[in-house]
């Protein structure tokens, strides 16, 4: 398996980037705080499924540098789709997840040439959307749990939903990866700025893109009924809920997750 990481400069700022697989490749655009290393578990399904990811630590998370100037989800959707000119990519298909779904949706609307098959998991569409519990998002403020594996340990139900890990490895590769490149506190006060105010829920009709929306049933950061107002409001979407999962479903449910992106994928180019 071909595996590339190094470092690209975008738009005048480095990040750190990974390059991974063999096949159509799929661009992951991480969470809030989150780095490539997390994305582990549904890499190695998407590989073995003939995919070539991309994965970038946004700026200020992972090694890359914090800006000084943060951006707002469209600027953040410019970023990647920069990204993917320096990499000579013309088109990919994008999946995000929770904040990065955000970002994928900017992509998709800004960029639709760029974007072949849209998947979006664990996100919402910002304002005009059903918030989670207030003791998750109370949790979600802080990057904490980046920091100190027994605070991730501690509050990982209440913030995560349930996770179906009875040996603990995912929690230990989640542990490892959070801690071994925890982003910046600038970094991670910038993607909170990004989220405040942000809501896509006046142009998700005008995204073309064919899109796949998942969803855990008891995700209590964004509730399930955020994928039902997406999938309502994107065109060409079609909405698939995980029974007992949470909101680490991509890298917890790695396997059912990559079936599920793979027929999507195939299914739409026929």
């Amino acid at each position: 398996m071909n595996q590339l990481r190094t470092f690209v400069r975008v738009d005048g700022h480095l990040l750190r980037v990974s390059v991974a697989g063999d096949g159509p490749p799929i661009l992951l655009i991480m969470g809030l705080g989150g780095n490539i290393e997390m994305w582990a578990p549904l890499e190695r399904e998407l590989h073995e499924r003939g995919f070539q990811t991309i994965a970038y630590d946004a700026s200020g998370t992972g090694h890359s540098p914090p800006r000084l100037v943060p951006l707002r989800p469209h600027g953040l959707a410019r970023q990647a789709a920069h990204l993917l000119d320096a990499l000579g990519v013309p088109d990919a298909d994008v999946l995000g997840v929770s904040f990065g779904g955000g970002i994928a949706q900017e992509l998709a609307l800004r960029n639709p040439h760029r974007v072949r098959h849209l998947m979006l998991a664990s996100t919402m569409c910002g304002l005009g959307g059903v918030p989670g519990t207030p003791v998750a998002l109370s949790l979600l403020a802080t990057p904490l749990r980046y920091y100190s594996p027994r605070f991730l340990q501690t509050t990982a139900r209440c913030m995560y939903g349930p996770v179906a890990d009875p040996d603990g490895n995912l929690m230990h590769q989640q542990i490892n990866a959070r801690r071994s490149r925890p982003p910046s506190l600038w970094g991670y006060v910038s993607q909170l700025y990004a989220t405040a105010g942000w809501t896509s829920l006046p142009w998700l009709h005008r995204i073309t893109a064919p899109a796949l929306v998942i969803t855990g049933a008891k995700d209590p950061i964004i509730p399930p009924i955020n994928a039902q107002i997406l999938g309502a409001r994107i065109p060409n979407a079609t909405v698939h809920v995980v029974a007992d999962a949470g909101h680490l479903l991509l890298m917890d449910r790695a396997v059912e997750c990559a079936e599920l992106i793979t027929r999507f994928v195939r299914a739409e180019r026929r």
